[in-house]
C-alpha cells in the first residue's frame, strides 16, 4: 500500500538528516511495462531502498517522489537512482542553469549534490576535449587540401581536363561546340531553303557558316578561338533563329538531319578504313633514312679488307654455360639497340653470346655494323637463313604452304573492286610482309638451329633491354618449355582471341579462357624441347591449318596452340608490352621493366612511333656514328 501524505510526513521527520527510512515497512506499489509492452505490478519495501534515496518535503513533493519510484525497468529492480534521472535530464539538453536548479532540491544530501557536481564538470571538460579535437582535425584537412589544390597543375593549354590528356574530348569547351553545332544546323536549313528557293537565306547561311568555320580554325578548344568567336555564334545564332521560323516544318528538318547523319557515319567509316590501311602501309614501308643506312653498310662491307674479316669468338658461341641470346631481323638498326641495351646493363658482358639471324639482302650490312661496333668483350655471329639447307618446303609446313596457289592469291592479287578494302581492318595486318618471312617463323626451329646449346633468350628485335637479364637463366621452369609473361587480363588476351572456337578440332583440344602469353622476351629450354619433340608438334598444327580456319596467319597462334600447357609464367615485370600502340601506360611499369617491347605498328623508329615512349629506344642509339649521320639518322 502507498503511505498518505501524513505517515509520509510523520516518517520524514523521524528520519533526520540521514536521508534513510530506518523505521516501518512500508510496502511500495509500482506499476511499470515490461519489454513487451506488457503492463506489470511490482512491490519494494522501504528499508530495501538504498541510501541514494531521499525523502524530501513530503507535502509538496511527494507525489514527485512516487512518480520517481514508477520508473523500474523490471521487477528485479523496481526504483531507479537519482543519478539515473539526472542523466536523462542531461541527455534531453536541459541548460545548465536548470539542471544546477534541479541540485539544488537535493541539499539535504551533499554527498550526493558533490558527485553530481563533478559528473557535470566531467561532461563538461570532455565535450571541451571533443571540440577541440574536431577543430584539430578541421584545420589539418584544411591545410591538406589548400596543399594539393597548390600543387595541383591545371595549366594545360586549351584544355578543362585535367584527369586523362591523352583522351582529352576536342569538343569538351562550350562556345565550340555551340559553333560546330550551329554549323551543322546552317547546312541542314541551307539545303532546305535552297530546296524551296529561298535564294537570300540560303546565300545568307552558307557566308554564315563560313565565316564561322574560319573563326574556328585548327581550334579545338574555347582558349583557341578567335577573338571574335562568341560575336559570330551570336550572328549564327540569330540567323538560325530566322531560318527555323520560316521552315517550321519539323519532319523535313527530321529527315534532312537522318540524312545528314547517314552520309557523316559513311565518310567516318570510310576514313577509318583508309586510316587503317594507310597505317599498316606505313608501317611495312622502310623509312628512307634506314634503306640508306642498310645500303651504305653493304657497300663498305665489299670493300677489300671487310668481307673475309669475323667478328665471332669461335669457342664462345657453343659453350652451354654462358648465356645465349637469338635475335632474327632484317632490320640492322633495331637490331643493333637490343644488342647494346643488353650489354650496356650486363653484369658480366663476356659471358654473354649473341646469335643475329638475317636474310640475304642484309646479311652484309648486319656484319658491317657489328665489325665497326663490336659489342664489348661479348660474342656474336651474324647467319644467314638461307645458308640453313635443312630448311626447305619438304619438312618446313610453312614454306609449303608459302608456295601454294591459294597463299599467294591471298597475298599477291590485285582485287579491283573499290569496295575491296570494306572486306575488314582486320585482314590487313595478315597481309603484312613479315608472314610471309621465315626469320618470323625460324622461333619454332631453335635446336635445329643451335644443336650444341641447353637454354636461349629469344629477343624480338623492336625491344630495349634495361636490366641485366641474367637471372633468367636461374628460373626454375618446372619442366616447362617455354618462359613467358602472360598477357591476359580479366577477358583479355585469352587462347578465343586468337583462335578459332567454332572448329571441332580448336574446341576440343584448348580452353577458351587459358591465358595468353607474349613472344618478345622468351627463355626457352632446348633439352625439354628436344625432349618433348615441340617442333613435331608445331609441324602437326600448322598443317592442319593450310586453309587457314584454324587461326589467321601469324607465329603467336600456333605459338599458344604448340606450348599449350608447357608455358612457365614468368613475373610481368620482366616484360612489359604495349609501347607500339597504347598511349596509355603506367609510366611507372615502363621505367620498373626489364624489358619493354614496342610491339604494334608504332615502332621507335617510324615517325609513327608514340613520341613519350620514343626516348626509352633512343638513348642506346649511336647518334654519333658516320653512317648514321650520313643518312641523317637523328633524334
Amino acid at each position: 500500500m502507498l503511505p498518505t501524505p501524513d505517515q509520509a510526513t510523520q516518517l520524514y521527520a523521524s528520519s533526520g538528516k540521514s536521508g534513510n527510512l530506518d523505521v516501518k515497512d512500508i510496502e511500495i506499489m509500482v506499476t511499470y511495462s515490461d519489454a513487451s509492452g506488457a503492463v506489470r505490478v511490482g512491490s519494494v519495501k522501504a528499508k530495501d531502498l538504498s541510501s541514494s534515496w531521499v525523502w524530501q518535503t513530503p507535502t509538496n513533493q511527494y507525489d514527485d517522489h512516487v512518480k520517481n519510484s514508477q520508473t523500474p525497468k523490471n521487477s528485479s529492480q523496481p526504483v531507479t537512482r537519482h543519478e539515473e534521472s539526472i542523466e536523462q535530464h542531461m541527455k534531453a539538453n536541459q541548460t545548465a542553469e536548470s539542471t544546477v536548479m534541479h541540485l539544488k532540491s537535493y541539499r539535504e544530501d551533499p554527498i550526493k549534490h558533490r558527485r553530481q557536481i563533478l559528473r557535470l564538470k566531467r561532461r563538461e571538460l570532455r565535450a571541451a576535449e571533443l571540440m577541440r579535437q574536431d577543430k584539430e582535425r578541421d584545420a589539418e584537412m584544411e591545410k591538406a587540401a589548400i596543399e594539393r589544390a597548390e600543387g595541383l597543375d591545371t595549366t594545360v593549354i586549351g584544355k578543362y581536363s585535367i584527369w586523362r590528356r591523352d583522351y582529352d574530348n576536342s569538343n569538351s569547351d562550350s562556345t565550340l561546340k555551340l559553333m560546330r553545332d550551329q554549323i551543322i544546323m546552317a547546312k541542314a536549313y541551307a539545303t532546305i531553303a535552297k530546296a524551296k528557293n529561298d535564294s537570300s537565306l540560303y546565300e545568307t547561311l552558307m557566308k554564315c557558316t563560313k565565316d564561322s568555320r574560319s573563326v574556328i580554325g585548327e581550334a579545338n578548344s574555347d582558349a583557341e578561338l578567335q577573338p571574335s568567336a562568341l560575336d559570330q555564334a551570336k550572328i549564327m545564332g540569330g540567323i538560325l533563329s530566322s531560318a527555323k521560323e520560316k521552315f517550321h516544318d519539323c519532319a523535313v528538318l527530321a529527315r534532312k538531319l537522318r540524312a545528314m547523319i547517314q552520309s557523316s557515319e559513311d565518310n567516318v567509316n570510310a576514313l577509318k578504313k583508309e586510316s587503317a590501311f594507310l597505317i599498316q602501309l606505313a608501317a611495312k614501308t622502310i623509312p628512307k633514312p634506314l634503306h640508306c643506312f642498310s645500303q651504305l653498310l653493304t657497300a663498305n662491307y665489299f670493300l677489300p679488307g671487310h668481307a673475309n674479316k669475323g667478328v665471332y669468338v669461335r669457342e664462345k658461341l657453343e659453350d652451354p654455360s654462358l648465356y645465349h641470346y637469338a635475335i632474327f631481323s632484317d632490320n640492322v638498326l633495331a637490331t643493333a639497340v637490343v644488342v647494346n641495351s643488353t650489354i650496356v646493363h650486363a653484369n658480366e658482358p663476356e659471358k654473354h653470346v649473341f646469335h643475329i639471324v638475317t636474310d640475304k639482302l642484309n646479311v652484309a650490312a648486319m656484319k658491317m655494323w657489328f665489325l665497326d661496333n663490336p659489342p664489348a668483350r661479348a660474342a656474336l655471329e651474324v647467319m644467314n637463313i638461307d645458308d640453313f639447307r635443312w630448311l626447305n618446303s619438304s619438312y618446313c609446313p610453312v614454306l609449303r604452304q608459302l608456295e601454294s596457289a591459294r597463299m599467294k592469291e591471298f597475298y599477291f592479287k590485285v582485287n579491283k573492286d573499290p569496295s575491296s578494302i570494306s572486306t575488314g581492318t582486320d585482314q590487313l595486318k595478315y597481309r603484312n610482309p613479315k608472314y610471309l618471312s621465315m626469320l618470323n617463323h625460324l622461333r619454332f626451329y631453335l635446336p635445329e638451329v643451335y644443336p650444341k646449346l641447353n637454354k636461349i633468350l629469344f629477343l624480338d628485335d623492336d625491344i630495349v633491354v634495361q636490366k641485366d637479364l641474367t637471372p633468367l637463366w636461374s628460373v626454375n621452369m618446372e619442366g616447362m618449355v617455354n618462359g613467358a609473361v602472360e598477357t591476359c587480363k580479366e577477358s583479355f588476351h585469352r587462347f578465343d582471341k586468337y583462335l578459332n572456337f567454332s572448329n571441332p578440332l580448336i574446341s576440343e583440344n584448348f580452353d577458351p579462357n587459358a591465358c595468353g602469353w607474349a613472344y618478345g622476351m622468351n627463355m626457352f629450354d632446348l633439352l625439354e624441347w628436344r625432349k618433348r619433340n615441340i617442333t613435331g608438334i608445331y609441324h602437326r598444327w600448322q598443317e592442319s591449318n593450310e586453309d587457314r580456319t584454324l587461326w589467321k596467319l601469324g607465329t603467336l597462334p600456333p605459338g599458344l596452340i604448340t606450348f599449350y600447357n608447357l608455358t612457365h609464367p614468368l613475373d610481368r615485370s620482366w616484360h612489359v608490352l604495349g609501347l607500339g600502340y597504347d598511349p596509355a601506360l603506367n609510366q611507372t611499369a615502363i621505367g620498373n621493366a626489364a624489358v619493354v617491347h614496342y610491339n604494334g605498328n608504332y615502332k621507335p623508329w617510324l615517325d609513327l612511333a608514340i613520341a613519350k615512349y620514343k626516348s626509352y629506344w633512343s638513348r642506346y642509339v649511336m647518334y654519333d656514328s658516320p653512317y648514321l649521320q650520313h643518312c641523317k639518322i637523328t633524334d
